[in-house]
């Protein structure tokens, strides 16, 4: 596929597209069932991607937290009258764990879904959420050092950004992901990027959800950034996004800071090029310093 200057994206919200399938079909409706009249007329229209919103499976605790929610109810039932309990699904954007969604079909149904979509030359671009994950992800019970923690102090002082979970090793105050300006999102657990092997552990996780698609969009990027984090957090973590970017290309760091530099060209302002080019010479040396010399 030849890449386009400027590009064109056609968002699907795949619950809701699911949904009207699944009460025109008369039964739950998953990705195997999009119509092939849907991608002809994308196509048709000039589309170069289509991002498939929310496709990642979420957690019966985002979905019980929106249910109980009194403010986002009266939003919920302001937007739709008729409102009905199983209409609160949760967020999308509050993610247990990045396979399909078995609602959706799970993983074989995305990997069918893509190859009609390349056939009509559209890319698939799917979620990254690196700030926060849902508070029953698997990694709370089993690495809560991932999270940014909290104390009983804070937790009574500002109940809106913290919470108490009991976990298997005793309870534990840990912080709702949020935005500096805003108070604490209460499905959702705050991820902590001063922590190295958490770091590690969402590069592998981005990794493998490039595998299943062509891009990658990561919601709310700016609040893992060490300047956003630090004042939101009131410690700097070290830097996430370009020793993401490096992984991805595979130290190919010419062709990561070319990237890079290309997208300033369309958005000039939306990178701090300068800055990248260094991280990205920095992170070449230390694998350099890493990788034993080859004998001749």
């Amino acid at each position: 596929m030849t890449r386009p200057r400027y590009p064109s994206l056609f968002q699907v919200n795949t619950r809701v597209q699911l949904s009207e399938l699944s009460f025109t079909l008369g039964r739950p409706a998953t990705l195997d069932d999009i119509p092939e009249s849907d991608l002809d007329e994308w196509a048709r229209l000039g589309f170069d991607w289509v991002w498939l919103l929310g496709v990642w499976q979420t957690g019966r605790v985002g979905q019980d937290i929106s249910r109980a929610n009194a403010e986002w109810r009266r939003e919920f039932q302001e937007l739709l009258p008729d409102l009905h309990e199983a209409d609160i699904c949760g967020s999308c954007f509050v993610v247990r764990e990045y396979t399909v969604h078995a609602d959706f079909g799970g993983e074989a149904a995305l990997a069918r879904f893509r190859s009609p979509v390349r056939a009509h030359g559209i890319r698939l671009l799917l979620d990254f959420v690196p700030n926060h994950t849902a508070l029953d992800h698997p990694w709370v019970a089993a690495y809560p050092d991932f999270y940014v923690s909290g104390t009983a102090e804070r937790l009574h002082a500002e109940p809106q950004n913290y919470c108490e979970l009991r976990l298997p090793d005793g309870p534990r105050s840990l912080a709702y992901g949020r935005d500096p300006y805003f108070p604490g999102w209460p499905d959702t657990l705050q991820l902590n990027y001063a922590e190295p092997k958490l770091q590690d552990a969402l590069i592998a996780e981005l990794l493998r959800i490039a595998e299943g698609c062509d891009g990658v969009r990561c919601d709310m990027a700016m609040l893992v950034l060490p300047n956003v984090f630090e004042r939101t957090w009131g410690h700097r973590p070290p830097e996430f996004w370009p020793r993401a970017v490096a992984a991805y290309f595979q130290g190919d760091f010419d062709r990561a800071l070319e990237r890079v530099e290309a997208a300033d060209k369309l958005m000039p302002g939306l990178w701090d090029v300068h800055r990248l080019r260094v991280l990205l010479k920095d992170l070449e040396e230390f694998q350099k310093e890493l990788t034993p010399a080859r004998t001749p």
